[in-house]
């Protein structure tokens, strides 16, 4: 499958400005909902190592065009794209795509139905939307990276999951398929402004809810759900590995002291004195048995006990391969398309297209005029003409670093 044949969002056409972190993610999981995703890439980057291939997994599902933003022509045949698009999805900083002639005001002038998602960490507009930033700052802002850690330690880093793919990627999409809605019933498109540190702080309604009703300490380690409380935390067992308890509920706190065999009251559950003892109770006969011992007794109950697997453990699980959860392609292990549907089921797209190996055929099937002469002139590249010395925009607009320009995704870079 490349991307479009199945799934809901089958028909949807998107066009993704390349980049790195949440906006490829946002555009993977809308060609996994069936949308006809193509990525634009820099003709210079022609042949790059690491793009395009089975581990090219945030960019799986597309077809890949290699077009110069700064040229005119190429500038003209992406908005020959946009015109046939129902979703344009950059992570430039605010105000690249405008200075490029591919605004907002641009776009939806030649097709008012565009849906114009825009993924960048601050915003586009505050007092920080200019500057630079990563995952860890946006969380660290919203106080979310402060909430997560053991008491008395530092803030514990929750990979880039929290804000560039679960508050930013996932967001986009989320704002992308409403604002879709909208132009399927007034025919208007408009700007989707999504900002990971709005998704990060919207993900923690339910923690503010707590705060507010003073179910939750500002710090870190002391409460129901940062490991504080002794039934909701991690345990190392015998071999050095880990198991994860989640006994929240009294008639699964239970069930968690009948299988381990520990003589404690299960009414003195909340009692925060008892909890040091707890803990200690829980180490001690924790760490007398083997991870996959402890998972093998716990497997299947309400004592909520799971071993601590890691990536490529986990793709093997038994639950995950029942369910298709874990799938491999070409040798390369990674997540399926979610979530499920029963009438118009979402499928993981093929692998990634390299860079520009699709652009003369992308450029016919979506009716831009002029393609030989696009590259011939070197406005647009393919496999075999992309040209290493064209300007791109991130060479100017959005470079973190002096080693390498070209667009990027604010995700990782310099996202604003």
């Amino acid at each position: 499958m490349t991307s479009g044949d199945l799934g809901p969002l089958a028909g949807c056409r998107v066009v993704e400005l390349g980049g790195i972190g949440p906006g490829p993610f946002a555009g993977m999981f809308l060609a996994d909902l069936g949308a006809e995703v193509v990525r634009v890439d820099r003709p210079d980057s022609v042949g790059e190592e690491g793009r395009g291939g089975a581990a090219d997994v945030l960019n799986r599902g597309k077809r890949s065009v290699a077009i110069d933003l700064k040229d005119p022509g190429g500038r003209e045949a992406l908005l020959e794209l946009l015109d046939q698009a129902d979703v344009l999805i950059e992570g430039y900083r605010p105000g690249v795509t405008e200075r490029l002639g591919v605004g907002p005001e641009v776009c939806l002038a030649r097709n008012p139905r565009l849906v114009y998602g825009r993924m960048t960490g601050w915003g586009q507009d505050g007092p920080l939307s200019a500057a630079a930033g990563h995952d860890i700052t946006y969380i660290a802002l919203t106080g979310a990276l402060g909430a997560i850690g053991a008491a008395g330690g530092p803030p514990q880093i929750p990979l880039n999951l929290l804000g560039d793919f679960g508050g930013g990627g996932c967001y986009l999409v989320i704002g992308i398929l409403a604002a879709l809605r909208v132009a399927e019933r007034t025919g208007a498109g408009q700007v989707v402004d999504a900002a990971i540190v709005d998704g990060t702080a919207h993900l923690l309604a339910s923690t503010f809810a707590k705060l507010a009703r003073g179910a939750w300490s500002d710090e870190r380690g002391v409460n129901h759900l940062d490991g504080g409380a002794p039934f909701y935390s991690v345990y190392e067992t015998k071999d050095g590995g880990y198991v994860a308890v989640g006994a929240l509920e009294p008639k699964f706190y239970r069930r968690l002291l009948v299988l381990l065999e520990l003589d404690v009251d299960p009414d003195r559950q909340q009692d925060r004195t008892t909890w040091p003892e707890l803990r200690a109770l829980l180490a001690e006969r924790f760490a007398q048995r083997t991870r996959d011992a402890w998972a093998a007794l716990f497997e299947g109950t309400d004592a909520c006990v799971a071993p601590v697997l890691g990536l490529a453990e986990a793709a093997s699980h038994a639950h995950l391969g029942a369910r298709g959860t874990v799938l491999a392609q070409e040798r390369v292990v990674q997540p399926a398309a979610a979530p499920r549907f029963s009438v118009t089921p979402s499928v993981a797209g093929a692998p990634a297209s390299a860079v520009g190996a699709d652009t003369r055929a992308v450029l016919s099937d979506w009716g831009v005029h002029g393609i030989e002469d696009l590259i011939e002139s070197g406005a647009v590249g393919t496999r075999r003409t992309g040209r290493a010395d064209r300007r791109t925009p991130s060479q100017d607009d959005h470079r973190a670093t002096a080693q390498r320009g070209g667009p990027t995704n604010p995700s990782e870079r310099n996202r604003s």
